[in-house]
């Protein structure tokens, strides 16, 4: 009996082992698959990421291609426009270069050459050669030989033609000026230099040359002095002046002597007053001087329209009344000559104004 109550104890206890063991297996089983199912669980999730960052990855490639293709888009655009834009100025500059043939063509029929535009060293040689100084006023006295311009220069200055001591410019039946002369204003109260340039129209200084050569484009103002004719020469002065944009001043030179020449047309061969008739001199100059004023600015006006110029005024002056009036006597028989030295000092000190600053 006790051994059956072993044995039964012993199988109980083996029972209970067995089920121990198993239990703990089944602990072991359930732990490992636990483990695996989190493992899985963790993979799963890693390739959820995965897929998540490859689409985001995915989605930030798609909208990084569409905007370069719309910058590649509006960069085309951008250059049709250009490319359009580059056609219409080529056009443009084709039919500007085409006019500016013919142009040139039409001038070169009529003998007028083409004016190159100086380079920045050819302005500053030029302005070194004929001395030019900051704060002073330059005029240039310019226009065909023979048209009495160092005569001008010499009344604008006070002196006469004969005081080549004081420092007048040399005159002469021919020619004598050949280079370009250089006269400062004897009154200290005008800083201005008046520059007696050769005259247009010889063998030495030909008239298609003349505006470049002289150096025309420095100067601060330019007087376009004629005697007989207004010429071609005076006419290309102006057309280039207008380039520069410097301002100029039309003046028939010798006023007094053309008028006595109409008054001998007229039939006045004497200074004296005739005894039959003490007015007929007073009358035949005065119709002799309203007809060469008349004659002298119909004439220029005519000229500047067919040049498709502005219109604008001619001074008609006698040196010798120039002289008497910058010398402070009081003039006689003036046409236009206080009128063009009013004009030329008001023109020199607003432009001088304009670019010296005040201190």
């Amino acid at each position: 009996m006790m051994a059956e109550m072993a044995e039964a104890r012993r199988r109980m206890e083996q029972v209970r082992v067995e089920a121990e063991a198993a239990a703990s297996a089944a602990r072991e089983d359930a732990a490992r698959l636990a483990q695996q199912a989190a493992e899985e669980r963790e993979r799963a999730r890693q390739v959820e990421e995965q897929a998540r960052l490859a689409e985001a990855a995915a989605r930030a490639e798609a909208a990084r291609a569409q905007k370069a293709a719309e910058e590649e888009r509006q960069k085309a655009d951008a250059a049709r426009v250009e490319a359009e834009r580059t056609a219409r100025v080529a056009e443009e500059e084709t039919k500007r270069a085409i006019a500016a043939k013919e142009e040139a063509e039409r001038q070169w029929k009529k003998g007028i050459q083409p004016v190159v535009t100086p380079t920045l060293e050819q302005l500053a040689e030029t302005k070194r050669r004929i001395q030019y100084k900051e704060g002073m006023f330059h005029f240039a006295i310019a226009g065909i030989a023979g048209s009495g311009k160092s005569s001008l220069i010499n009344a604008l200055r006070g002196l006469r033609n004969i005081q080549r001591d004081g420092g007048a410019a040399a005159t002469g039946v021919t020619e004598t000026t050949l280079t370009v002369g250089r006269y400062p204003d004897l009154n200290p109260q005008h800083p201005f230099v008046w520059y007696d340039i050769p005259g247009a129209g010889t063998q030495k200084i030909t008239d298609w040359q003349y505006f470049n050569d002289q150096g025309l484009y420095v100067f601060d103002c330019i007087l376009v002095l004629f005697d007989n004719r207004f010429t071609i020469t005076d006419i290309a002065i102006l057309t280039n002046a207008r380039r520069f944009n410097i301002p100029t001043y039309i003046v028939r030179s010798k006023a007094d002597q053309h008028i006595r020449n109409l008054m001998r047309d007229m039939g006045y061969d004497s200074d004296e007053e005739d005894e039959d008739d003490p007015g007929r001199r007073t009358r035949l100059y005065k119709a002799a001087r309203k007809q060469y004023i008349e004659a002298t600015r119909k004439n220029v006006q005519a000229n500047l329209e067919d040049a498709n110029l502005p219109d604008q005024r001619v001074y008609i002056v006698s040196n010798d009344t120039m002289l008497n009036i910058v010398k402070g006597k009081g003039p006689k028989k003036a046409i236009d000559e206080l009128v063009l030295l009013t004009d030329l000092f008001t023109q020199a000190h607003a432009r001088r104004g304009r670019l010296i600053p005040s201190s």
